[in-house]
């Protein structure tokens, strides 16, 4: 079965922060990429100006992980206005389920924070908002990328290519990580904390191996 992730877009959304994590994902074979956003389908702005097109609604019971970017930090940013608006907070906090994973860069992980989904979770954000996400009730830990099972979060903006790379390691295994380093030319930075806890009800690794990439639509 295809790996079907969701990554979700908002006006002011930080470009580097999903495009390098869907770099990784795109090596692979068996995946289905999409663009949600919790308004439904429209046309979103992101931080650089281009205009990406949502043409999927917003349905995170068809997800097995589900990607939530950045969008800058302090008052009148994209992610201080989605917490004050609560849409996509509410829409994130509702679409919890066991066997859904939800991953964030920067402070995409204060969006999941402001859900209530990070509550005494192990995680991590860009260095200037760790004190915001702690205020919120996290567990601010160290590493580049923290995997909590069903909650993986990384730093600023770049990380998202180190998440990436985790992330298929951990779904594809190391082989295919090492792939999508040869592809990507790059390889990665800093440690991944992972916690010891059961990841029983998470997604669960494949050996799937391929390397045709898939665009989000």
């Amino acid at each position: 079965m295809s790996l079907r992730v969701q990554t979700v877009l908002y006006d002011g959304a930080e470009d580097q922060d999903f495009t390098g994590v869907l770099a990784a994902f795109g090596v692979l074979d068996d995946i289905r990429l999409s663009y949600v956003s919790a308004d439904g389908p429209g046309t979103v702005t992101t931080a650089s100006g281009a205009e990406i097109t949502v043409g999927c609604p917003w349905s995170p019971e068809t997800a097995d992980l589900i990607l939530v970017p950045g969008g800058g930090y302090g008052p009148g940013s994209a992610v201080d206005e989605q917490i004050h608006c609560g849409t996509l907070p509410n829409a994130l906090a509702r679409a919890k389920r066991p066997d859904l994973v939800l991953a964030a860069v920067c402070t995409g992980t204060l969006l999941l924070a402001a859900a209530g989904l990070t509550t005494d979770r192990p995680c991590t954000t860009h260095h200037v908002a760790k004190g915001d996400l702690a205020a919120l009730g996290a567990r601010v830990v160290g590493g580049r990328v923290v995997d909590d099972g069903d909650l993986v979060t990384s730093a600023g903006v770049t990380s998202g290519l180190d998440l990436g790379v985790w992330l298929v390691e951990r779904l594809r295994g190391p082989e295919m990580a090492l792939l999508v380093e040869e592809v990507l030319e790059y390889e990665r930075r800093g440690t991944v904390w992972r916690s010891t806890k059961d990841h029983s009800s998470a997604v669960t690794p494949s050996t799937g191996v391929g390397s045709r990439t898939r665009r989000p639509t």
